[in-house]
C-alpha cells in the first residue's frame, strides 16, 4: 500500500513543473497563453483562483476530459495537443491530475510547482467567484481555509 505522499512522490519525479514567477511571464507575452487548468475542490476554487482558470475538480478530471460525459469540458477534451498547466493549493494534487492527463494522451501538460498558494507568495493575482480582485494577504487565509469570513 502506498501513502499519498509517495503517490505524489512517484508522480512528481515524471511530470514537467513551472514556477509561479515562470508562469506570471509566459502570460504576459503576446503569443498564446497555456490553458490554466485548476483541480481544487469547489469552494476553494469560487474563494481565489487565478483569472481565466479552466475549474474541473480533481474528483471528475477523467470524465472532463472526454466527450460523452455530463461532467465534459469542451475546452478540456479538446486540448489533448495544447499547452496546461494545472494547479492545486500546493502543486501535489496538480501533480497527480498531470499524470493522469499525460496517461489519457494530453502531450504538454505541466504541473504549477508550489500551487496557488506559490502563485500568491509571487504576487500573481487572484480573483474570487465573483471576478473581484482578492487582496493577497486575505488570500493566504482563504487558500488554506475557503470558509473563512
Amino acid at each position: 500500500m502506498k501513502t499519498f505522499e509517495q503517490l505524489v512522490a512517484e508522480a512528481l519525479r515524471d511530470v514537467e513543473e513551472i514556477f509561479p514567477c515562470d508562469l506570471m511571464s509566459e502570460l504576459e507575452f503576446d503569443g498564446p497563453a497555456p490553458l490554466l487548468l485548476d483541480v481544487r475542490e469547489p469552494a476553494e476554487y469560487q474563494a481565489a483562483h487565478i483569472e481565466g482558470a479552466l475549474h474541473v475538480p480533481r474528483g471528475v478530471l477523467e470524465p472532463a476530459s472526454e466527450y460523452g460525459f455530463e461532467e465534459t469540458e469542451p475546452a478540456l477534451a479538446e486540448g489533448r495537443e495544447e499547452d496546461i498547466v494545472v494547479i492545486c493549493r500546493s502543486g501535489r494534487r496538480s501533480a497527480l491530475a498531470v499524470r493522469t492527463l499525460k496517461e489519457l494522451g494530453f502531450l504538454r501538460v505541466r504541473n504549477l510547482k508550489l500551487g496557488i498558494r506559490g502563485w500568491n507568495d509571487d504576487g500573481g493575482p487572484l480573483v474570487d467567484h465573483a471576478g473581484n480582485a482578492v487582496d493577497p494577504d486575505r488570500a493566504e487565509v482563504v487558500i488554506e481555509n475557503p470558509a473563512a469570513p
